[in-house]
């Protein structure tokens, strides 16, 4: 039986997120699997990539073909160097860890308490400035009048 480690696809149309996994040449694409040994995500920035070491070398070991994209990313993680007993390649980029949402609203609530507090706007405050203006308006009509006479 011939064994390829090969990219399983997942995810919606236009998301797409795969799975490494061993399985046998013949089964179709998203097909059963012998066993999953990864992830692969490439639309996150940084494409996130996570490989079980031990297990790809074990199945490097015994003789399973990794397919052109399988190879790239074993590359990538150095399991294929490792296998070939080659030099590491660089460490992979690793996503920043997104800052704590309590901590930023704590930070911005902080921020804010120090700023002067404005009048709150309701209907009725509305309606009172509307009754002001009306008046002032027809005061300022009166005192014109006055002076043209």
């Amino acid at each position: 039986m011939a064994v390829k480690i090969k990219l399983k696809r997942l995810g919606k149309i236009r998301s797409p997120h795969y799975r490494i996994v061993v399985a046998d040449s013949r089964t179709r694409r998203d097909g059963r699997a012998i066993e999953e040994i990864g992830l692969y995500h490439p639309v996150q920035n940084p494409s996130r990539i996570e490989v079980d070491t031990d297990r790809a070398q074990y199945w490097l070991s015994v003789g399973a073909q990794p397919t052109e994209p399988v190879l790239a990313i074993l590359k990538l993680t150095g399991d294929w160097q490792k296998y070939k007993g080659e030099p590491a390649p660089a460490p992979l980029l690793v996503a920043e860890p997104k800052a704590d949402k309590r901590a930023l609203f704590e930070a911005a609530a902080k921020d804010s308490a120090d700023e002067p507090k404005g009048e709150a706007i309701t209907p009725k405050a509305k309606k009172a400035d509307k009754a002001e203006k009306k008046a002032d308006d027809a005061e300022a009509g009166a005192s014109a009048e006055s002076t043209e006479a």
